[in-house]
């Protein structure tokens, strides 16, 4: 799914963001600014791409999606390195689009009426009625979460309801439902704290992912992979949104894979739109360029270099329940609440 997604829009002025009805352009010379989005093929010269590495850029992010502005605080590592890191509190809430919906509430509802599902086996599915009466096709014949008489889909609609079904031992009376939190459960979004590295720092050997892995630029937490085993094993489907997002009571409002809503700002030169940041400082980037196009020489971490940005990832389909496969750099923190 590209960035044009129906339900927000986002104009841009080269290296300005300007995002509906959120003042959060920045100034600066246009002509430096579209220099440093471009690639600058024109000249000879050999480039060590591995010598180049740019860092976050706070003008980047929409101002509705942060708690306060991005500053710069002393942090450490998890490979024990001292450092400088960007301090970025986040709202809990996207800046530029709405939450939900997740769970259709009858057999008869349509693909505007849910939201999407996958469970890495290379499927996008859309969480409509005709995906509910499917479920004992896709994964046994003990799947039944809709009333036959009625047609209506058994959806955790409460605060209760939602923590009893969300937890990893599923409470048995909420088997066989599609789950879904709201983000007014937890006013409106779960503030949280990350330290990003000013200067990423590569590791000799890629880490293995955590549970999060780094901030979208509308404000928005980058999970690890979906815990798409456990939900199914208790007859549930933990619906996402269309934005490749869901609500659990632990950080609220946070996203599972990249559709489109995260991509405010357009790369001049055809190269994947950035989406965000990843824990170790290291931009995430769409997976397709301008064209429709996905770049064929990821390493296992689904990173690249190039002579404008240095290092980087690209994430994946969300098909894959993934974004990217491990982190290049050493990562900073995310803790819940403003610290």
């Amino acid at each position: 799914m590209q960035s044009d997604n129906p339900r927000f829009s986002v104009h841009l002025c080269f290296y300005i963001i300007c995002a509906i009805g959120i003042s959060a352009c920045s100034g600066g010379d246009s002509e430096d600014n579209a220099t440093s989005l471009s690639d600058d093929t024109s000249s000879s010269e050999t480039v060590d791409n591995e010598a180049i590495q740019t860092s976050l850029d706070p003008d980047l992010f929409l101002a509705a999606g942060l708690a306060e502005s991005i500053t710069t605080t002393a942090c450490t590592l998890t490979d024990g390195t001292q450092t400088e890191c960007f301090k970025v509190v986040i709202n809990g809430a996207p800046a530029n689009a709405d939450i939900g919906p997740f769970c259709p509430r009858n057999i008869t509802d349509d693909a505007t009426q849910g939201g999407v599902w996958f469970d890495g086996s290379g499927e996008l599915y859309q969480v409509d009625g005709s995906f509910i009466l499917s479920l004992p096709d896709l994964y046994g014949s003990d799947w039944q979460l809709y009333d036959e008489a009625t047609g209506e889909v058994f959806v955790t609609d409460s605060q209760i309801a939602c923590e009893a079904a969300a937890r990893p031992d599923v409470d048995p009376e909420y088997q066989n439902h599609c789950v879904e939190c709201s983000i007014d459960y937890y006013d409106g979004g779960v503030t949280q704290t990350l330290l990003i590295p000013v200067e990423p720092v590569a590791l000799a050997n890629p880490n293995s992912l955590s549970a999060d892995l780094g901030v979208s630029l509308n404000g928005v937490v980058i999970a690890g992979p979906a815990p798409v085993n456990a939900i199914l094993s208790a007859n549930t489907i933990a619906a996402f949104d269309d934005c490749g997002g869901h609500v659990n009571p632990a950080e609220g409002y946070h996203y599972h894979a990249a559709l489109g809503c995260s991509d405010v700002i357009s790369s001049l030169d055809g190269h994947a739109n950035i989406l965000g940041y990843a824990l170790d400082g290291y931009g995430i980037y769409a997976m397709l360029n301008s064209e429709g196009e996905e770049d064929f020489d990821l390493d296992e971490c689904r990173g690249h270099s190039d002579e404008t940005r240095g290092y980087h990832y690209h994430a994946a389909s969300a098909a894959e329940n993934m974004f990217i496969g491990c982190f290049k750099g050493a990562q900073g923190s995310i803790t819940v609440g403003s610290n």
